[in-house]
């Protein structure tokens, strides 16, 4: 028997954002990004962001919230005041990028806006310089926000929009300290956006601290077809025999990818390498991986060259895959609110998803919160209901090429296609996703046209330079 649970998520609703008075520019860039009606927490939070109010933002992920608070900030924007007017801070690396993009995208059709990333695991240098030559909009994480603080590189007295994003989060992850001291290096006459998927009473008492009155908007999820469903259902496990469970879902449902949870950087590493030796493409993301090693990992999964991504809780927020088939938690976390988490990487984007559990018997008091936490009955399967195929293996449909030249070498999307359509002779279609960095570039390509493309890459020039070119496999 299954039980699907409906995940917070909102539909689109009439509003238009032509009702909003935004600037041309934005509303261009708007209809551009294939925006029209906006969705209910755009449609509740706009109209008081618009009026430089303070507000507190409860939605789950994929609502819309990073939409509107940098529509918002944007509109507020002075392009010709060359300074940092809008901080966003984010707990992750992977979530402040996404946001990053967001924003730049939103911003395509403005003039000379200039955004800033301030993220560990980068280089300090490039962006002290970044900061150096001005900017208008600072994303970044905790940690490094404060480090350039600290050491003098940032300058926030022309702060007016301060946004804290996934402000749980950054609470779960011990931030609370160096949240207040960024908060105390700003303008007391600013506008504060306080955003969370939940709202403990830490997330209150921080609120009453940094905010002035804010307007509280909280988006439930509605009662309609078009809300996205998350087919969840718990299997009972003994310890030894989780591989063996988790190895049953695969062969059953078959998914075209996957997320699987674990609780500990151990757990990561030894379910990606199970899976890889059951011919299931799997990498694992876990905090013992350096930045370069996490970088690669999310690329090939978020390109599909990787269908299968083995994660710690560092990565249940921040990541944005539209379409994932199936998440499983390996084990049930240790609170709900992670479980909600986990679980909201799949049903995205209007599409139906799956979410299954190992659960062993001590467990299943974890399982009773969740079911206190969702307000209904958790159900449990045995795995021996499953039909299994045998001879099941999931590879990515994609490979990546990673060129050994970027932005600082002038290198283009366009290059890249451009050789790879024409000297190469591959067809459009057989390429996906490029992405270019400062001094390397990755493009995703159709896993039956790697030999043909490398043939010509081994002697071939990007813009008449020769370019050492090579796949990036996935870890072992």
């Amino acid at each position: 028997m299954v039980r699907a649970l409906p995940l917070l998520r909102c539909a689109m609703t009439s509003s238009l954002f032509s009702s909003l008075k935004l600037n041309p520019a934005q509303l261009d860039a708007l209809t551009g990004l294939g925006y029209s009606a906006m969705t209910p927490v755009q449609a509740q939070s706009l109209p008081v962001i618009l009026q430089r109010r303070d507000v507190i933002i409860q939605a789950a992920t994929g609502s819309g919230k990073t939409a509107a608070f940098a529509i918002g900030l944007l509109h507020h924007l002075n392009p010709r005041f060359f300074g940092v007017q809008a901080l966003v801070m984010c707990p992750t690396r992977e979530l402040a990028e996404q946001v990053g993009k967001a924003i730049r995208q939103l911003a395509s059709r403005m003039s000379n806006v200039k955004t800033v990333m301030l993220c560990g695991g980068k280089p300090f240098g490039p962006q002290r310089d970044s900061l150096q030559h001005g900017a208008h909009i600072v994303v970044g994480t905790p940690g490094r926000i404060q480090d350039h603080l600290t050491r003098g590189t940032l300058e926030l007295k022309g702060v007016t929009t301060f946004v804290l994003d996934e402000a749980d989060r950054m609470l779960d992850m011990g931030f609370a300290e160096v949240m207040a001291d960024i908060t105390a290096r700003l303008p007391k006459d600013r506008q504060t956006l306080l955003l969370s998927a939940t709202f403990p009473d830490d997330i209150k008492k921080i609120s009453r601290t940094i905010q002035k009155n804010p307007t509280q908007i909280s988006v439930e999820a509605p009662a309609s077809r078009e809300q996205a469903v998350v087919e969840q259902l718990f299997y009972e496990v003994k310890k030894h025999e989780r591989d063996l469970g988790l190895l049953a879902l695969f062969e059953h449902h078959r998914p075209r990818n996957a997320m699987v949870f674990c609780n500990t950087k151990q757990q990561c590493a030894e379910v990606a390498r199970f899976l890889r030796q059951h011919d299931i493409e799997a990498a694992a993301i876990h905090g013992d991986l350096d930045q370069r090693e996490r970088d690669q990992v999310l690329l090939q999964f978020a390109n599909d060259s990787c269908p299968v991504l083995v994660a710690s809780d560092v990565a249940a927020r921040g990541l944005d895959i539209p379409l994932l088939a199936m998440v499983v938690n390996y084990e049930l976390p240790r609170d709900a609110d992670t479980y909600v988490h986990r679980i909201g990487r799949t049903g995205r984007a209007g599409e139906s998803g799956k979410a299954y559990s190992l659960v062993t018997p001590p467990e299943a008091p974890r399982m009773r919160v969740i079911e206190e936490y969702l307000k209904t009955n958790c159900i449990c399967d045995v795995l021996s209901s499953l039909d299994r195929d045998p001879n099941y293996e999931l590879q990515g449909s994609m490979v990546t090429l990673q060129f050994d030249a970027g932005r600082k070498q002038k290198i283009r999307p366009g290059d890249l296609l451009g050789v790879l359509t024409g000297d190469a002779g591959l067809a459009g279609a057989q390429i996906g996703k490029i992405s270019i960095s400062d001094n390397s570039s990755c493009v995703a390509i159709e896993r039956s046209a790697l030999r043909q493309a490398m043939n010509y890459l081994a002697d071939g020039k990007v813009k008449g330079r020769a370019v050492r070119v090579r796949r990036l496999k996935t870890q072992q």
